[in-house]
């Protein structure tokens, strides 16, 4: 399979994501910083929140946190590292989780002058769709 070629890179997600790495990751427990435009044009920032029993990724606060704020859908998500780091690419976790919510999201990798913006499906080849998240072909069951 082919990539894609890149869409364009959201450089204001990027430096919204930057900013809050720089500005308010500290110690272990936040680390990674998100940032994600709504199909409305805000953008939404988040933090992971680490724990030894595990803890969500920056782009899952990031979710959640336009949801709670009305957001409907998000268009483009970028994640960037503490301590300089720049972007990080998305886990596998949370590339299953922003495929399944926003199939038609860009998400934005690379580094340095390298950045770009892709489908989430580039990220995800083969991927398991989640049973929730399919039409189903017959149509709705008995009632």
């Amino acid at each position: 399979m082919t990539p894609r070629p890149s869409r364009p890179v959201d450089h204001e997600l990027v430096e919204a994501a930057a900013h809050v790495a720089r500005t308010h990751t500290f110690g272990e427990d936040h680390t990674m910083a998100a940032a994600a435009r709504t199909d409305d044009g805000r953008v939404v920032t988040g933090l992971n929140v680490y724990h030894f029993t595990g803890g969500p990724c920056a782009e899952l606060v990031v979710m959640g946190a336009a949801a709670a704020q009305g957001a409907r859908s998000l268009t483009a998500i970028v994640a960037v590292g503490d301590r300089g780091r720049g972007v990080v690419p998305p886990c596998g976790r949370c590339r299953q989780v922003l495929l399944d919510y926003y199939p038609g999201i860009d998400v934005i990798v690379g580094g340095g002058d390298e950045l770009r913006a892709v489908p989430v499906t580039d990220l995800l080849p083969e991927s398991y769709v989640h049973a929730d998240h399919q039409d189903d072909p017959a149509g709705p069951g008995p009632a």
